[in-house]
C-alpha cells in the first residue's frame, strides 16, 4: 500500500493505492489519527486506486469519523469503485460516513 498525502484548500487528502487490509491498516491509522491530533479537522480519503479493503481497514475509517464528528470536523471518501462501495453497502457504511464522486466533492464536503 501507498499512501500520497496532499494539502487541497482546507482539507488534508489521503490518496491510497494498494489493499488497506490488516497487514497494512495499522501504518494507515498512525498516519491518519497523526493528522488529527496536529489539528487538521478536514480530512479526504481518496480510493480511486484502491484494490481491496478489509475489515481492518474500515475499522480505521469508522474511527477517524467518529473522532473528527467529536471535534466538529469534516471526514469524506471519494473514488470508490464498484467492487469497494459494495463493501461499504454490505457493511452498512455507507449511510454513516459521506461518499462523493471525487476529490473535488470531498474537498467541498468536509470544507462546509
Amino acid at each position: 500500500m501507498n499512501i500520497n498525502e496532499q494539502e487541497k484548500g482546507q482539507a488534508t487528502v489521503f490518496s491510497i493505492d494498494g489493499r488497506l487490509d490488516s497487514n497494512t491498516s495499522e501504518a494507515f491509522e498512525k498516519q491518519l489519527m497523526g493528522k488529527i491530533d496536529e489539528g487538521k479537522k478536514h480530512l479526504v480519503v481518496d480510493f480511486t486506486e484502491l484494490e481491496y479493503i478489509s475489515s481492518a481497514g474500515l475499522r480505521v475509517l469508522l474511527m477517524a469519523a467518529k473522532r473528527l464528528k467529536s471535534e466538529s470536523g469534516g471526514f469524506a471518501l471519494c473514488g470508490l469503485k464498484d467492487h469497494i462501495r459494495e463493501v461499504f453497502e454490505i457493511s452498512g457504511f455507507l449511510p454513516i460516513l459521506t461518499v462523493v464522486d471525487d476529490v473535488d466533492a470531498a474537498v467541498a464536503a468536509v470544507s462546509a
